[in-house]
């Protein structure tokens, strides 16, 4: 019986970072569902849909208009239905500040977005390759920025 397809939800509202996003997903050649949205009110009343099936991983841009990704990521851990969702920060952010806040907050994993094809392609296939169940038990600030 064939594995069930790997959900990923972007939420990122830079059009050219959600295609290139799609096209590096696509040439690893996963069996993966991707599903993107434009900004964080569109990201809130996704996952709120009960007919959409929950993502097994959202990567979470922080700079986006009408709510942003911090405010997302709290919303998420605050609500029992999402709160155990895996969260990967994917910004253009490498602020220190940025790190720790997100940190703080509950996400999983915090990736500044790569400039080149390959090397979206490496991170991207961690993150999804990573089973996130047993590798959220042993979080720490170490291993929280993921560089590629």
């Amino acid at each position: 019986m064939p594995k069930e397809p790997i959900r990923i939800l972007l939420a990122d509202d830079d059009e050219d970072d959600r295609l290139f996003f799609k096209d590096a997903i696509e040439d690893l050649k996963m069996n993966t569902i991707v599903t993107t949205v434009n900004d964080g009110i569109q990201l809130m009343n996704y996952l709120g849909d009960s007919e959409n099936q929950l993502p097994h991983v959202v990567f979470l841009d922080l700079n986006m208009p009408r709510k942003g990704g911090i405010e997302c990521l709290q919303e998420i851990r605050n609500t029992k239905a999402l709160k155990d969702l895996s969260i990967a920060i994917y910004s253009t952010s490498g602020s220190e500040h940025d790190i720790e806040e997100t940190f703080i907050k509950g996400a999983n994993v915090y990736i500044k977005k790569p400039n080149d094809f390959t090397s979206l392609k490496k991170v991207l296939s961690e993150v999804i390759s990573i089973n996130w169940q047993y590798h959220t038990s042993g979080l720490n600030k170490e291993t929280f920025l993921l560089s590629i």
